[in-house]
């Protein structure tokens, strides 16, 4: 299966109020196949988001390459599309003219756009609630409607910021669910960070495992487990302690713990 997102000896600092330059990533190197679920974890501050950031075209590296089908991402790219941590619908529009934004820009026809999202708040689950607004919807529903907003310009893409990191256990058991029915009905390749190990073993089919900052990518661990996953499975356990393993040595041997 080919490769279509590229990340080579990608770079990136930022300069703080005081004017010292804080190294963020250093030198990360990912190679992601088309229609592949990969999961980045790392320890906290490690750089994840920003990689993800630069690979949505939010930010510039500082030196190195990311690249979609061969394009340099240095803005960003239709086919890309992003889901982020906070709840990013806009308050003032209904669910349904949430879901029609990224179609506004684009300069669909209302019917066109109201009829692309009516779709894919049926692929979420939201269809009743097309016309309430953001502060009538729980957590997880708003997020569902962030899904559906990102899913509907069609990106072959999507990139997830800890997409579930403000829910409720429960909440996120269920929405981790309903993430991986609509990545093998849409076929999508989907790229999520996470700190949870557990979220990245019940999720991905591969495992990208940062290291302290200034963030690399460390090891990349293929998830032999086939879908629906069994936390129980004896291999599940022992996988999740071995990323653990990993990630206490990067944050002892970066003297943050």
């Amino acid at each position: 299966m080919e490769h279509i997102v590229h990340i080579h000896d990608v770079s990136k600092a930022f300069v703080t109020e005081r004017g010292l330059s804080v190294a963020a990533v250093d030198r990360a190197n990912l190679e992601i196949r088309r229609g592949e679920f990969v999961c980045l974890v790392g320890p906290s501050g490690c750089g994840k988001s920003t990689l993800l950031r630069i690979i949505a075209g939010l930010e510039q590296a500082d030196a190195g390459r990311a690249t979609y089908n061969g394009q340099l991402l240095a803005r960003p790219h239709r086919d890309v599309g992003m889901v982020f941590q906070e709840y990013s619908v806009l308050p003032w529009r209904t669910v349904l003219d949430n879901v029609c934004l990224g179609l506004e820009f684009l300069g669909e026809k209302r019917a066109a756009r109201l009829e692309r999202a009516e779709h894919y708040l049926g692929l979420v689950g939201m269809t009743r609630f097309a016309e309430a607004f953001p502060y009538e919807l729980s957590g997880g529903m708003r997020q569902r409607v962030a899904i559906a907003r990102a899913l509907a310009t069609d990106p072959q893409v999507l990139l997830m910021d800890e997409p579930f990191g403000a829910l409720d256990a429960h909440t996120r058991i269920l929405m981790q669910k309903e993430l991986l029915r609509i990545w093998r009905e849409t076929g999508k390749t989907v790229i999520l960070v996470t700190h949870s190990v557990d979220e990245a073993l019940y999720l991905a089919g591969r495992i990208a495992v940062m290291t302290a900052r200034p963030g690399k990518v460390r090891e990349i661990i293929d998830v032999p487990l086939e879908h629906p996953r069994d936390r129980s499975d004896p291999l599940y356990a022992k996988m999740t302690a071995r990323i653990l393993d990993i990630l206490e040595e990067e944050v002892v041997t970066a003297g943050e713990f």
